[in-house]
């Protein structure tokens, strides 16, 4: 029996037909990508806000076991030489054994005798050397919850800068003498009225205090109408606001002497408001007025450093806002920042983790922060403290004991 078959010929797409699929692909995808990128971002600010309740949850069992909060900085005294951290070690090393930084916290706590190629040379003490010291290995580590996922800044591999951190403690809406709490670099408690342990006392307005425990009794506002902590920028050396720090100087109209809306016309870009002007970049050195060229000197850097710039911030400006400091480490206020859309995680003293919008209400920003107003005396006789926050709703979250009841996050 023979078959026959019927051979058709097979029609080609043609050229026309190929671009218009093509060009339908296209379309779909440009539709897809935004999406996938919105559901990353989404993952990256879920995970950042986890991070955020492991630090709240660990705040709170050292609480438990110490009956006090961590300082703000500590550590060990200078009186040992300088290889002690002169009382400068910030409240993240403290909190390291509790979510699961043992390992770290073991090598920090004991001495250290190994240099950055290994080799047991070295003779580091307890809680190490100062945390800018760029040898100590422990420093260099780099703590996963401590970062931002959405943060893009990431240190080179094998660099030898201090790691980063997106988490910082918050210091209250006061910048008066708040530096160092009125302890010197030996552990004394400095009796002076206007920069003393009693006279600064009267500005430390926040959840944390430098060189001081506070605990949760000392939270008259309420655990749950309290910031504990917020997000701060790593700063990439781009002139941005967010993370970059504008060095005042510590004269009349530094920092702490003046209203914090006054520099929105001097130091912030018109043309980019999320920029610093560019005449104001300068070089390397600290104490030089402008925005300090060397990237390690602004917010996000230096984990381990207690101090303000490096381990806090105020609610004074709103969120992604500019930060002022008198000097590079010394005293101002430091933003909350993040590259998420709109605003900026924050934990509330009862572990709750809330975003907090860059629109939200910030008072008069042309007042003078308590504490800083000059017509109402010099040094520690200024007659303002127990002022309820002028910087708002924002202000308020950040006192512990301003007795704000409207200070309330939904």
């Amino acid at each position: 029996m023979s078959r026959k078959f019927d051979f058709r010929s097979r029609q080609a797409f043609t050229l026309v037909e190929l671009l218009v699929v093509i060009a339908i692909i296209g379309v779909l995808v440009g539709l897809l990508l935004p999406a996938v990128q919105a559901a990353r971002e989404a993952a990256r600010r879920m995970q950042c806000s986890n991070n955020f309740k492991q630090l709240g949850l660990a705040m709170h069992n050292y609480h438990s076991t110490y009956d006090n909060l961590p300082m703000l900085s500590g550590g060990t005294d200078e009186s040992g030489g300088g290889d002690n951290n002169r009382f400068w070690l910030s409240w993240r090393v403290g909190l390291l054994p509790y979510f699961e930084q043992q390992a770290l916290w073991q090598q920090i706590s004991n001495t250290y005798v190994y240099d950055v190629a290994g080799n047991p040379t070295q003779n580091y003490p307890p809680m190490g050397p100062v945390p800018w010291h760029q040898s100590y290995v422990p420093w260099l580590t780099e703590v996963g919850t401590y970062r931002c996922p959405s943060d893009p800044f990431r240190r080179s591999r094998g660099s030898n800068e201090v790691a980063y951190a997106n988490y910082s403690a918050c210091a209250g809406d006061a910048t008066y003498e708040q530096q160092h709490g009125g302890i010197n670099g030996s552990g004394i408690a400095s009796t002076n009225g206007t920069w003393g342990d009693p006279g600064s006392g009267k500005w430390s307005r926040g959840f944390f205090r430098a060189r001081h425990f506070l605990g949760f009794r000392d939270v008259l506002d309420g655990l749950s109408n309290t910031i504990a902590m917020g997000e701060n920028a790593v700063y990439q050396g781009d002139l941005s606001i967010k993370g970059g720090i504008y060095t005042a100087g510590g004269n009349a109209n530094g920092a702490v002497n003046t209203p914090p809306g006054d520099w929105q016309t001097t130091i912030v870009d018109p043309a980019n408001p999320q920029q610093y002007l560019r005449s104001l970049s300068v070089g390397g050195g600290g104490g030089t007025v402008g925005v300090d060229q060397q990237v390690h000197h602004h917010q996000g850097h230096r984990w381990c450093d207690g101090r303000l710039p490096y381990s806090s911030i105020q609610t004074v400006r709103p969120p992604n806002s500019y930060s002022v400091q008198q000097a590079e480490g010394n005293t101002g206020y430091f933003s909350v920042g993040s590259y998420h859309q709109g605003g900026a995680h924050v934990l509330m003293g009862d572990g709750a983790v809330k975003f907090i919008t860059d629109s939200i209400e910030a008072g008069n920003q042309n007042g003078y922060a308590v504490g800083s107003d000059p017509t109402t005396g010099g040094g520690g006789t200024k007659a303002d403290a127990g002022l309820k926050s002028p910087f708002g709703l924002w202000g308020a979250l950040g006192t512990r004991n301003g007795k704000e009841p409207e200070a309330s996050v939904p």
